[in-house]
């Protein structure tokens, strides 16, 4: 029996197989109000079969958007607008999911399409928010750094995001801890210079991206799971790495996070990261072993073949699939096809499984 396309059970909810939509900006929202596009973008990769499909990067607030693009939750308007979306991934058997976060320093930029550059206040743009006053890069502009209040204020807004994602249907929510973001930012010395309660030691620089992890848990049902993306390492001397990483998961499992979305990278511009198919899939399997907490394996996971070992392996108990899926939203078809394993098609396709 094939492992990817065995069922996984998470609280209350059984997946249908271990493959996961990975968040995707798509900067393609006004005023951070899903549409057509979502629907389709999302809706096309749960007829496909994935079993969890994951909403890009949400902000909790405007100024934590990456780009004027980005979707967002600070609202109910914007709520009422996913709901629709979010029933139509249910109704394909997948399991919804959103990524709420908050992009720090790496804020108020333009889509890649577009080259990514910082937009100018006059243009529509903002100035970030950061732990500390280190922009993420040559020619990106100096954030503000957060007061206390602000990081309270901040908690406040995960707790109303988390909410209302809740009421809009989604049966699974996910904390932006990783590439470079808010929360990522106040784990790295690289970013975060503070020397107040919130900086300087491991436990200090935790403090905050904890206490937002445990509103989220807090205001999310028992029954429903939580689960965290990091990057477990920034790839640089001196930066936030895996030793760390293992330390901010065991408290992940103490306050009752489900799973940890291990990816990599993305807190400073000049990073070497080593990228290969599967790259990042060792730093699952240790924070799975050392830890004991389940964890998800993403980053070039292309073959239906490399996905199946990093199960058996027991490197990860989910993958997750980011550009193989936008080439291919039926990827987990052609999958079950290649692994020989049983995959119910909508009966609207059936006709052309072979």
């Amino acid at each position: 029996m094939s492992l990817l396309f065995t069922p996984m059970q998470m609280r209350s909810l059984t997946l249908r197989n271990r493959i996961f939509v990975s968040p995707m900006c798509q900067y393609s929202c006004d005023d951070g109000m899903p549409h057509d596009w979502h629907l389709v973008h999302l809706g096309s990769r749960a007829v496909g079969g994935a079993a969890l499909v994951m909403v890009e990067a949400t902000a909790v607030t405007p100024v934590g958007r990456i780009s004027p693009g980005d979707c967002g939750l600070w609202n109910d308007a914007q709520a009422e607008a996913f709901a629709p979306i979010v029933r139509f991934i249910a109704e394909q058997g997948a399991v919804p999911a959103v990524q709420l976060g908050h992009a720090g320093r790496k804020a108020s930029v333009q889509p890649p399409w577009l080259g990514g550059a910082a937009v100018a206040e006059t243009a529509g743009g903002w100035q970030p928010d950061a732990p500390s006053v280190v922009p993420f890069g040559p020619g990106s502009p100096q954030p503000r750094e957060l007061t206390e209040q602000d990081l309270e204020q901040i908690c406040t807004q995960f707790e109303a995001s988390a909410r209302r994602a809740l009421r809009a249907g989604f049966q699974v929510v996910e904390v932006h801890m990783a590439h470079g973001y808010l929360l990522h930012q106040f784990l790295s010395p690289l970013s975060n210079r503070r020397s107040d309660a919130f900086g300087g030691s491991l436990e200090n620089r935790m403090r905050f991206p904890l206490d937002v992890v445990r509103r989220v848990r807090h205001v999310w049902p028992q029954d429903l799971p939580v689960l965290v993306r990091i990057s477990a390492t920034d790839w640089v001397e001196g930066g936030w790495d895996l030793p760390q990483s293992l330390e901010l998961c065991r408290h992940f499992k103490t306050l009752g996070v489900d799973l940890v979305d291990c990816s990599s990278g993305g807190l400073v511009p000049d990073a070497v990261i080593p990228a290969a198919p599967g790259f990042q899939t060792p730093l699952a399997a240790q924070i799975r072993s050392e830890v004991g907490i389940a964890t998800g394996a993403v980053g070039l996971i292309t073959a239906p073949v490399q996905a199946e070992q990093i199960l058996a392996t027991g490197a990860a108990d989910a993958v997750l699939l980011a550009r193989e899926l936008l080439r291919d939203p039926y990827w987990p078809m052609h999958a079950a096809k290649a692994l020989k394993a049983e995959h119910v098609w909508p009966v609207q396709y059936q006709r052309a499984k072979i």
